[in-house]
């Protein structure tokens, strides 16, 4: 019912996670993401349990492939699921279970990988893949947006549309971005305006936050009222 990507970006650390299907907030429930751990998506008739399952058997030093076979041992519906992960090596994984509605089936590269299931066929993780390469000079949440695009102009989710999701972290405990279209017409446009508004209002911001290298982040309240001035707010702290 869903395709996604997940990927790596060895230059920024980044790990993210694309993904869209015709159902509704797809972004609760397939995407998961870590700081220096990896990315993984879980999908078909989703177990949301095998997400962090297949993050922690990562952060342990188990391949992508050797974490989604212990997340899936115990899992009674395995024939069923649809995982997909990759690493801080950029090892990538995917496992399409033999009960997945088609067309169903998935790719596989360095730093990256791509899955669907219930989809037009399989034009759609091909030109899913094909896109993600073509736009290697983007930064990664536009290359994932580019990519999850060329799918739906082939054929997308066979139902339809309806939700889409990306969630990106580098360093943090937390997300850098983490965007959802939960019920939309065009859920792909509207993530696009969402990507766009993050890129004004909030990545410009994000070196002020509180980190694990700063953790209380920017407390000059003359540097921030002078930005909030500048920017026309008219507020103040209280002092």
């Amino acid at each position: 019912m869903t395709w996604s990507i997940v990927a790596h970006d060895p230059a920024t650390g980044a790990f993210a996670v694309a993904v869209t299907t015709c159902a509704f907030a797809v972004g609760a429930s397939c995407p998961f993401v870590r700081s220096g751990v990896g990315a993984v998506s879980t999908q078909s008739m989703t177990n949301r349990y095998l997400g962090p399952a297949v993050l922690d058997g990562m952060a342990r030093g188990l391949s992508p492939a050797a974490a989604i076979e212990g997340a899936l041992a115990g899992d009674e519906g395995k024939g069923m699921r649809q995982v997909h992960a990759v690493d801080r090596q950029g090892r990538s994984a995917a496992f399409t279970g033999a009960n997945c509605v088609e067309w169903c089936g998935d790719s596989t590269g360095e730093g990256v990988s791509f899955a669907g299931n219930m989809l037009a066929g399989p034009a759609v993780i091909a030109e899913t893949r094909a896109a993600y390469e073509a736009h290697a000079g983007l930064p990664l949440p536009e290359r994932l947006l580019a990519a999850l695009d060329a799918g739906q102009a082939a054929g997308g989710d066979r139902r339809g549309r309806q939700s889409a999701a990306l969630v990106m972290t580098t360093t943090e405990d937390f997300p850098d971005l983490s965007i959802r279209a939960d019920d939309h017409p065009e859920p792909l446009v509207e993530l696009r305006r969402l990507h766009s508004l993050w890129l004004r209002q909030r990545a410009p911001w994000l070196n002020e936050q509180p980190s694990k290298t700063r953790p209380s982040g920017n407390t000059d309240m003359d540097a921030i009222e002078a930005r909030w001035a500048q920017a026309g707010l008219g507020i103040r702290f209280r002092r």
